[in-house]
């Protein structure tokens, strides 16, 4: 009776799934100002700065990507996703982004502890799409620790506004990617002052 029951079960073994099926392929982002292959730098002799990973709300603690529909409701893109969480993934945009702008030094957090550095850190808000208007947003609310002056944090919100035709796995990514690279370099440019 056992062999029967264990029988029965086997066609349907090929009918599960343990997890979602992956999509084609996974999105990312590109620096529109990478730093080149060979960039020598020494925060001897020059400014450096540690720039931690993002806070993200629960919508972006996933690597999905996100449409928000109206004030109170989101959904998620079909067949879209990051290679990793968006945190991550601002986090090194903004680390190259700030390296070639700026000529600072980007510390790990463990580099930074051993070499007195401005701090870098925020929320990012928004990563995502906004169903309302057809455009990706990214929104990055930054807090600036400058060099010298430890008890002070400057604040500021940054955001950019890409639109597109429509909202689909092929147009997210180039929008979003736009949109992080023009936060980025406002971001930069802000430590470079």
């Amino acid at each position: 009776m056992k062999k029967l029951a264990i029988l029965a079960l086997l066609p349907l073994s090929a009918c599960i799934r343990l997890g979602a099926e992956p999509p084609p392929s996974l999105l990312t982002l590109t620096p529109s100002q990478a730093v080149p292959v060979g960039n020598a730098q020494n925060s001897g002799a020059a400014k450096s700065i540690l720039i931690a990973v993002p806070s993200v709300p629960q919508e972006l603690a996933v690597t999905r990507v996100p449409v928000r529909a109206t004030d109170t409701s989101l959904a998620y893109v079909k067949d879209a996703q990051w290679v990793e969480q968006p945190g991550r993934l601002f986090a090194r945009l903004l680390s190259d982004t700030v390296t070639t702008r700026t000529g600072r030094v980007v510390l790990s957090l463990r580099q930074a502890s051993v070499d007195p550095s401005s701090q870098l850190s925020g929320e990012l808000r928004s990563f995502g799409m906004d169903a309302t208007t057809n455009e990706a947003v990214v929104t990055f609310d930054a807090a600036l620790i400058r060099v010298g002056r430890p008890e002070a944090v400057e604040k500021r919100r940054f955001e950019a506004r890409v639109p597109v035709t429509t909202i689909t796995a092929e147009t997210v990514a180039p929008a979003i990617n736009q949109a992080a690279n023009q936060v980025a370099v406002e971001v930069a440019d802000w430590i470079g002052r």
